[in-house]
């Protein structure tokens, strides 16, 4: 298989299968577009919880190509995902459990540098490091580390519904801002052969844009149905995940999905699709009442646009001007296949035959 998630079909086929004991304490668990699972415990309101795991890059190691070509996430981003899940699953994250499995080759200083970002990180969310484990294994020839996140719920009257007919899709902030910051940073010296600095350092800057939880607690509060934290795949990951999960289709007006310039030029460059790439720090919402949530989020200084709406078929559609498509399910990541062809030092024409337009 390649690197990345496990293929939609597989998890039909023999994952989810497997899954067979149910408890009634559990109101919403594993399936296709959904990365919490919610508890609800009588008089003590709803817990979230959510995991994930990376491959992860070391400072002046990814970075520098000696490690694995998939090793493009840091402790602090992974933390950063887990909290964005567990926001879009309608909670407020309070702790995560974090355990690192590390090559023997490690040293103690590389141990204390993953920590205290950790620590950074955690302490910028607001979140308790609750516990875990350390652990060195010549299982792994890069540092893996998962984590797990709690939240508590944000509303008491029940968990988050799925995406319903009839309902707008809003998405906030902008596609593609954590691979755009990803290629800037990584690949720096060769942009700005063709960029100005300040376009490159506002690509790298969306780094800090990261975080959904602000959104996702002000779109709780508007009545929101549905919310997807829109990461690996890109927005056109996350809308078919949503639909997916729903058993609904949906419309799309593509040219209503929001990009920065620094994406559109970056992506050109690198010939990558932004729709196809990295998204965290963009939410996906289904709501009844779109031009209500625009305005709410908007009030707050968090860009939002509607972007199309849930309908009552499986067709997953695209518009483009007088161009109509069906939408495909998810593909790899762009961001994947640009990490490898940095790896394997694959040149300009290559990488522009994989862009899709």
């Amino acid at each position: 298989m390649e690197k990345g998630k496990v293929p939609e079909n597989v998890l039909k086929r023999s994952v989810f299968p497997q899954i067979r004991t149910k408890r009634k304490e559990i109101l919403r668990g594993a399936g296709i577009g959904c990365d919490c699972a919610t508890f609800s415990f009588p008089g003590e309101g709803e817990m979230l919880t959510c995991v994930q795991e990376a491959a992860l890059a070391l400072k002046g190691a990814a970075a520098a190509g000696d490690r694995e070509e998939e090793a493009f996430m840091t402790i602090a981003g992974l933390i950063q995902k887990c909290a964005n899940n567990l926001a879009a699953g309608g909670g407020r994250p309070v702790a995560v459990l974090i355990t690192l499995l590390l090559p023997e080759e490690t040293a103690e200083p590389e141990i204390r540098m993953l920590m205290e970002e950790a620590g950074k990180k955690c302490g910028e969310l607001s979140l308790q490091i609750a516990g875990g484990q350390t652990r060195i294994t010549g299982a792994v020839r890069q540092p893996v580390a998962t984590v797990t996140g709690f939240a508590r719920a944000w509303r008491t009257e029940g968990t988050l519904g799925r995406a319903e007919p009839g309902q707008d899709l809003v998405v906030s902030k902008w596609i593609g801002l954590q691979g755009t910051a990803w290629i800037a940073m990584h690949n720096r010296t060769k942009l700005l052969q063709r960029y100005p600095a300040w376009l490159v350092d506002a690509a790298e800057g969306f780094g800090a844009c990261l975080s959904v939880i602000p959104e996702a607690e002000i779109a709780v509060k508007a009545g929101v149905c549905a919310m997807h934290d829109a990461s690996e795949g890109g927005i056109f990951g996350a809308l078919w995940e949503m639909a997916e999960g729903a058993g609904v289709g949906l419309t799309v007006d593509m040219r209503k999905l929001p990009l920065r310039q620094e994406t559109v030029e970056i992506c050109e460059y690198c010939g990558v699709n932004p729709y196809e790439l990295l998204s965290g720090g963009c939410l996906l919402m289904a709501t009844r009442d779109g031009p209500g949530l625009t305005a709410a989020l908007e009030a707050e200084h968090i860009p939002a646009v509607i972007v199309g709406r849930i309908t009552d078929n499986n067709d997953r559609i695209l518009m483009n001007g007088e161009e109509i498509r069906y939408m495909d399910r998810p593909k790899r990541d762009s961001l994947f296949l640009l990490a490898e062809m940095f790896h394997t030092g694959e040149n300009q024409e290559y990488q522009k035959e994989r862009r899709i337009k």
